[in-house]
């Protein structure tokens, strides 16, 4: 029998990274529980203010995925609800209007969200509702994969070792959605972008894809930013517009190395929430005797891609322009920020997060203190990409190169900000320097 919005008890599936209907954990979840499911998402005030940039591609990314899945409940009959605002404080005023008896939504291992949620259950706890976090994101979470003494693994190739051995074809299994116990209701909880003091972009949403053929040869030519032969999934997998599990079906069938890429994401993640304070320090404490070099016009000419060095200003253009950096010249720019300039991490960690697309806070994270040395690896400072080594063995034709740099070649680029093999020494003695202390 159909649900009504007349019903005294209902279920609320609070949609977060999770943005989908099809092989959502919540949702199915939810729709289990036997009450009247309400589908609501919280544009979250606290967050969106740290946004810069009232353009940002990712709120309308967000927004429209969000339209899409409005436009799906409608056909069934039900509505998607829409809030803005600090969210313990949006939950305060739902639960005064609405008769709810549980509340589902995906796990999340960040801590400020961690943060959030323990306040958030807490509050509904007190008001004799139950808050269920069921895990959506990942295929293994927080302590599914550790060491056999139950401490969590700090270096990756153990820990992917163990996560394959302990995968099973359960652990990726979709689930599926029967919304016959929607709540069926025509009252519209909706917002505009100007209502979250937003505007529109060009972004376009489209439903994420999956080109196979690309994916089998993946490991073949992943490297070459020239080619068009990544995925592309990234900021679906940020925010949930595709399931991970999907994801490794796909990749179980047709390419290792492509899997692995979801299990460095997994790495990192569980690093995050078992290490969170490398939120902002670096995972070893050593390293952060760094004494780091400060300044402004080179840190500029880095972020505007003027550095002198092909690929990282080809990367940081591409970056400026679209939101999106191929990963090996996301390496190479961090490195060169890191080991060339010998700039604080975090500087370049922030830029980042300020400008991807699909940026996520354990992977961007993760992938900066690789780069700068100071995270998960065994020798890390004496990995120092050669810029101009990295173009002649990933875009010795230029293609990628010329793509973003028109000037290239000619009298307007300029010159070399700093002398790689001087800098390169500048590193080491700096890091040798710090992990003497």
């Amino acid at each position: 029998m159909s649900a009504t919005e007349a019903s005294t008890k209902i279920s609320i599936a609070w949609i977060r990274r999770d943005l989908r209907l099809e092989d959502s954990a919540v949702l199915s979840t939810a729709l289990k529980s036997g009450l009247p499911v309400q589908v609501l998402f919280i544009f979250d005030h606290d967050l969106l203010s740290e946004l810069k940039d009232k353009s940002d591609r990712r709120v309308d990314f967000i927004y429209q995925a969000l339209s899409d899945i409005q436009k799906r409940l409608v056909a069934q009959g039900a509505q998607l609800h829409l809030y803005y605002g600090s969210p313990l404080e949006v939950w305060k005023k739902i639960i005064a209007t609405k008769n709810v008896e549980q509340v589902f939504c995906a796990s999340d291992y960040e801590p400020g969200t961690i943060a959030r949620d323990e306040k958030i259950a807490k509050f509904l706890k007190s008001k004799g509702i139950e808050f269920n976090s069921i895990k959506d994101q990942v295929i293994f979470e927080k302590n599914e994969v550790t060491k056999d003494d139950g401490q969590p693994y700090t270096v990756f190739t153990p820990y992917k070792k163990k996560w394959l051995k302990t995968l099973r074809s359960s652990d990726y299994k979709s689930y599926v959605t029967d919304f016959k116990n929607l709540l069926r209701t025509k009252k519209k909880i909706w917002l505009d972008l100007s209502d979250i003091d937003f505007k529109k972009t060009d972004m376009v949403f489209e439903p994420p894809q999956f080109d196979v053929s690309l994916i089998k040869k993946y490991d073949g030519t992943r490297d070459f930013p020239a080619l068009d032969a990544t995925s592309r999934l990234g900021i679906h997998l940020r925010f949930g517009t595709v399931s991970v599990r999907q994801c490794v079906q796909i990749a179980i069938k047709n390419n290792e190395t492509w899997l692995s890429e979801l299990i460095w994401r997994e790495f990192f993640m569980q690093i995050l929430f078992h290490f969170p304070h490398v939120e902002k320090k670096a995972f070893r404490p050593e390293y952060d005797n760094i004494k780091w070099r400060v300044n402004a016009d080179e840190f500029q000419a880095w972020c505007e891609g003027r550095t002198g060095y092909a690929l990282v200003d080809a990367g940081m253009r591409e970056l400026n322009t679209t939101g999106f950096m191929h990963n090996r010249v996301r390496m190479v720019t961090a490195s060169f920020l890191v080991k060339d300039l010998m700039m604080d991490w975090r500087k370049g960690e922030r830029y980042f997060a300020e400008k991807l697309l699909d940026y996520d806070l354990s992977a961007n994270n993760g992938n900066w203190q690789w780069s700068a040395g100071t995270g998960c690896d065994a020798a890390p400072y004496f990995r120092i990409f050669n810029p101009e080594q990295q173009q002649k063995k990933f875009d010795p034709k230029f293609e990628y190169i010329k793509k973003w740099i028109p000037e290239f070649e000619t009298a307007k680029y300029p010159k070399q900000i700093v002398d790689h093999s001087m800098a390169r020494i500048r590193t080491v003695v700096a890091y040798k320097k710090a992990l003497k202390k």
